[in-house]
């Protein structure tokens, strides 16, 4: 473990203490403010009996600061190393292959978490103004954020697994793009597909992502898209250990 938690240290360093993490920070922070103020102000046109803090994960905004974010986040992670010459350094050192994959998929998991950490900020003030009350419910709150990390741990996933294919990052972020984009427009179709009976049901219900993230908002944690999502997020970083194993081949 004492091995993990070097290289878990050395990714962290690589956000915090870089430039190009504190960007990600203000940007995202950016697009979550911008988004709460166009929210509000379509409110004031067109009311709603949804609260606004359940409104944001049901719209385009929560997707987009999320699909866009991610490959951000993940293109360096092998791509950089591979770029610039210490991923052999790096794999010929008593690490094992599953440790650099670990390490570098849970720097970006604490990277991705404390980027959604300002949009407590942002709940709050709507309290403060609003007098919702349930908008900072601590269950709904919990709830909530349970649902965008695991979300961001497929995303983030995805982005190792695309990283661990190329040593470009603007190549690792556009294969990321995509592989976000496709579970995107997977939750949209079955998001707009009519409703059919049987295992096709079952099947739509599982990809209906964002069914799912508005019931994470309303406080309805369900174990069966908990479960969906671990498993996808498994998938892809067992995708990512074979990729990064296969170096043994060449």
């Amino acid at each position: 473990m004492g091995t993990y938690f070097v290289l878990l240290r050395r990714e962290l360093s690589a956000y915090f203490l870089s430039l190009t993490g504190y960007v990600i920070l203000a940007a995202a922070v950016f697009l979550m403010g911008l988004s709460f103020v166009v929210l509000l102000v379509r409110l004031q046109e067109e009311p709603t009996p949804m609260p606004i803090t359940e409104l944001f994960y049901v719209t385009q905004f929560f997707w987009l600061i999320l699909v866009l974010s991610t490959p951000v986040i993940t293109m360096r992670l092998f791509a950089l190393e591979k770029f610039s010459g210490t991923y052999e350094t790096l794999m010929t050192t008593p690490v094992s292959e599953l440790q650099v994959v670990a390490s570098k998929f849970t720097a970006a998991m604490l990277f991705y978490t404390v980027m959604w950490l300002p949009l407590l900020g942002c709940i709050a003030i709507v309290r403060h103004y609003s007098g919702e009350q349930g908008s900072f419910d601590a269950g709904t709150v919990a709830a909530t954020y349970t649902g965008v990390l695991l979300l961001g741990g497929l995303f983030v996933s995805l982005g190792c697994l695309a990283s661990s294919l190329t040593q470009s990052q603007v190549t690792a972020a556009m294969l990321s793009l995509v592989f976000g984009a496709s579970v995107f427009l997977l939750g949209f179709v079955a998001d707009q597909a009519p409703n059919p009976a049987g295992w096709q049901a079952e099947v739509l219900a599982g990809c209906n992502f964002f069914e799912q993230m508005h019931d994470f908002a309303r406080g309805v944690v369900d174990t069966r898209p908990v479960v969906l999502l671990v498993s996808l997020t498994f998938l892809a970083l067992f995708a990512t250990l074979r990729v990064v194993e296969s170096r043994r081949w060449k």
